[in-house]
């Protein structure tokens, strides 16, 4: 029955190609990871962050790969518990897990790898290769142990598989972290300007708060002092905008995004992102 409802929910998915499927199955794994995790203590010292969040719980278009939590206040966290709970829980969906765990006192993010390569075997799949062994299922995890202070949280459910409470960042907070990985990131990642496109159209305000101490934490800008406003964030930004190889980032993006979508990528200039930036509020 666990596994009829895991092969209920992909049929929603109407996917159309391997990787499709692939991406559904993932983010369904993605979802029992954290109704599990709700049947625990773990959303009374973490959140969640990121755009998987941001995709679960706010809809964006684009699909995600990882789970990212920050700790509600700094501190330690052991992470064993939790990765049993987890086992438990999806081996009642048919999961044959195996964890990876990479504790390390020196690194301020918790680190660990859920692993399947037996689900596919329990499910009809479409887009099944006709040669050679299916694609290994990896969620990755990571909570920020040492996390800037500033961040406001909420609580957000979830009905699926069952009834669960999720604390996570609120939009202000999650944008923050997004626009300090846009400032920050040493390397370009173009699902991170999709997002951008995404809170400035809907004019979501900025945790400054946040920012700053996220900016002295980590970055060009650490240990500065940076307290950031809009007029900040703008030149700041305009200057990445300016100095992005956009046909990258587009390449970046595009095995994230369904078929319906991908037109869109063809206004991903630089003229568009300036224009874009001016929705910043």
């Amino acid at each position: 029955m666990s596994v009829q409802m895991i092969q209920d929910r992909l049929n929603g998915y109407e996917c159309r190609s391997a990787l499709e499927e692939e991406q559904a199955l993932r983010e369904i794994t993605q979802e029992i990871a954290l109704a599990a995790l709700g049947r625990t203590d773990f959303f009374r010292k973490a959140a969640f962050q990121g755009g998987t969040c941001l995709r679960i719980f706010h809809g964006v278009s684009r699909f995600s790969e990882d789970l990212d939590f920050s700790l509600q206040t700094p501190g330690p966290l052991d992470l064993t518990p939790y990765l049993e709970a987890l086992t438990r829980e999806l081996s009642v969906y048919g999961y044959a897990l195996r964890t990876r765990h990479r504790p390390k006192a020196a690194q301020a993010v918790g680190m660990a790898f859920v692993k399947d390569d037996s689900l596919g075997e329990l499910l009809e799949l479409n887009y099944r290769p006709t040669t050679g062994p299916l694609r290994m299922l990896r969620v990755k995890l990571e909570v920020d142990t040492n996390p800037p202070v500033g961040a406001s949280f909420e609580m957000k459910y979830m009905d699926f598989p069952f009834p669960s409470a999720v604390c996570l960042f609120d939009l202000p907070s999650l944008f923050a972290g997004k626009l300090h990985a846009l400032l920050c990131r040493e390397y370009l990642k173009g699902r991170d300007w999709y997002d951008f496109i995404w809170y400035t159209a809907r004019r979501t305000p900025v945790n400054h708060a946040l920012l700053s101490t996220a900016l002295d934490q980590q970055g060009p800008w650490r240990s500065g002092g940076v307290q950031t406003d809009l007029p900040w964030c703008q030149k700041q930004l305009r200057l990445r905008i300016r100095n992005t190889d956009w046909k990258q980032a587009r390449d970046d993006v595009r095995r994230f995004l369904k078929p319906v979508d991908l037109p869109s990528l063809e206004f991903w200039t630089r003229e568009f992102f300036l224009a874009q930036l001016d929705k910043l509020v």
